[in-house]
């Protein structure tokens, strides 16, 4: 394992044995662990995408310009996900607008 992977690993363990012992903690409903595809072609993409899904017995979802595969251990989600160019060309042409406007806060009534 590399040393991310099992600090991760560790770390999981580690929530599950404190959410364990600390039943007065709240904890959420559900989990979703995301591993994003790094960014390349998206034929690139989307074979890396289909090699995760074969292993994790999944099938894809595409939607938007994202596509996952997903696996469930109850609550807990393990998601890849492959954001195609067109889908991070949008949202780069939308992000430019970021604090461009101002809006107006002062109260007139």
């Amino acid at each position: 394992m590399t040393d991310d992977r099992t600090a991760l690993v560790h770390g999981l363990i580690q929530l599950a044995a404190f959410l364990q012992a600390n039943p007065d903690v709240p904890a959420p409903r559900g989990v979703t662990v995301h591993h994003f595809i790094p960014r390349g072609e998206d034929d690139q993409m989307r074979a890396q995408l289909d090699h995760l899904a074969a292993l994790l017995g999944s099938d894809i979802d595409a939607e938007g310009g994202h596509h996952c595969a997903s696996l469930f251990f109850g609550p807990v989600e393990y998601r890849a996900v492959a954001i195609l160019a067109d889908a991070r060309a949008k949202y780069a042409a939308h992000d430019s607008y970021r604090d461009c406007v101002t809006p107006d806060t002062t109260d007139t009534h």
